[in-house]
C-alpha cells in the first residue's frame, strides 16, 4: 500500500513538471510564430483598413492581395529576388567545395605543419568582423570590383566555423575505411566523394542551408559594395523601400514585400530540416 502511495506520488509529480515545461513551451512557440502571424495579416489589410485601426487587430477583415501585386509593380522587387537568388547559389556553391575539400585536408590528409596551420587557422575567429569587413571592402575597392558578382562572392566563401565543423565529422569516420580504400587502390578525391561525403550528408546539407540562409539575410556586406540600385539584394531592396518607398507610409504593402522575401526560406526549412536537425545531432555527438 505504501508503495503504491509512493509510486502515485511520483506519478503526481512527473504530471505537474510535464504539465509546466509544455505549458512554457507553448508560450515560447507562440512568442516566436506571432511576429510571422502578424507580419501576414498585416500583409492582407487595406492601406485604409491598418490606418484607420486604433487598437491592432489580429484578423484581416476584408483581407486583399492587392498588396502584393503593389510590393512587385512599385519596385524592382522580382529584380531584388533574381539578384539575391543568383549571389546566394553561387556563393554557397564555392563555400561548400572550399569547405569540403579544407576539412579533408586538415582531416585526413599529412602535411608538415599541419597541426599549427589549422591552430592558426582557427585563430582567425577571434579577429572581430568589422576589421575583416573594412580590410575586404579596401581589397574589393582597390581591384574595381565593386557593383560586381565577383566583389560580393569572393570575401564570403570561406568560413573557419563550417571547415571546423566538418573537420570534426570527417574525423569521426574509423581510419580504417581510409586505409581499405588506399588498398582498393582508390585515391584521396574518389575516398572524398564515394565514402566521407555520403557518410556526413547531413552536416553537408546542414552548413549547405545554413550558409544559403546567411546569403539571403545578408546586409551590411552587399550595402557596402553595391551602389547600383539594379544589383541591389533583396536586404539593400527593402530597407531602400522602407526608407524611400511605399513603405514609409504603406505599411501593408511594405509587409507583403517581407513575406514574398521570407517565403523561399520557410520552404528550405520545411523541405530540409530532417537534414538540419540531423547535421545538428551528428554534429553534437563524437564516438
Amino acid at each position: 500500500m505504501e508503495k503504491k502511495r509512493k509510486n502515485n506520488k511520483i506519478e503526481a509529480r512527473t504530471v505537474v513538471k510535464n504539465t509546466i515545461v509544455y505549458f512554457f513551451m507553448i508560450v515560447w512557440g507562440i512568442m516566436v510564430i506571432f511576429p510571422f502571424y502578424w507580419m501576414i495579416i498585416t500583409s492582407l489589410k487595406t492601406y485604409g483598413s491598418y490606418t484607420n485601426e486604433l487598437v491592432p487587430k489580429l484578423v484581416a477583415i476584408p483581407a486583399t492581395f492587392e498588396n502584393y501585386s503593389t510590393a512587385f509593380s512599385a519596385v524592382p522587387l522580382g529584380r531584388y529576388l533574381l539578384n539575391t537568388l543568383v549571389y546566394s547559389v553561387i556563393t554557397t556553391f564555392l563555400m561548400v567545395s572550399v569547405t569540403i575539400l579544407a576539412s579533408f585536408a586538415f582531416a585526413r590528409l599529412e602535411f608538415k605543419g599541419k597541426n599549427l596551420v589549422f591552430t592558426l587557422f582557427l585563430s582567425l575567429m577571434m579577429i572581430p568582423s568589422e576589421l575583416v569587413i573594412i580590410t575586404n571592402y579596401t581589397t574589393i575597392v582597390d581591384w574595381d570590383l565593386r557593383n560586381n558578382i565577383v566583389g560580393l562572392v569572393l570575401p564570403t566563401i570561406c568560413a573557419v566555423f563550417y571547415i571546423y565543423l566538418l573537420r570534426e565529422n570527417f574525423m569521426m569516420v574509423p581510419d580504417t575505411l581510409y586505409f581499405s580504400s588506399k588498398v582498393d587502390g582508390a585515391s584521396d578525391f574518389k575516398y572524398l566523394l564515394k565514402i566521407l561525403i555520403p557518410l556526413n550528408r547531413p552536416t553537408i546539407v546542414s552548413i549547405t542551408i545554413l550558409k544559403f540562409i546567411e546569403c539571403w539575410n545578408s546586409y551590411v556586406w552587399p550595402r557596402l559594395v553595391t551602389t547600383d540600385p539594379n544589383k541591389y539584394l533583396v536586404s539593400n531592396g527593402i530597407q531602400l523601400i522602407r526608407e524611400n518607398g511605399f513603405g514609409k507610409d504603406n505599411v501593408p504593402a511594405m509587409m507583403a514585400a517581407v513575406v514574398i522575401i521570407s517565403i523561399p526560406l520557410v520552404i528550405i526549412y520545411v523541405v530540409f530540416r530532417k537534414y538540419i536537425l540531423n547535421g545538428v545531432a551528428r554534429g553534437g555527438t563524437k564516438g
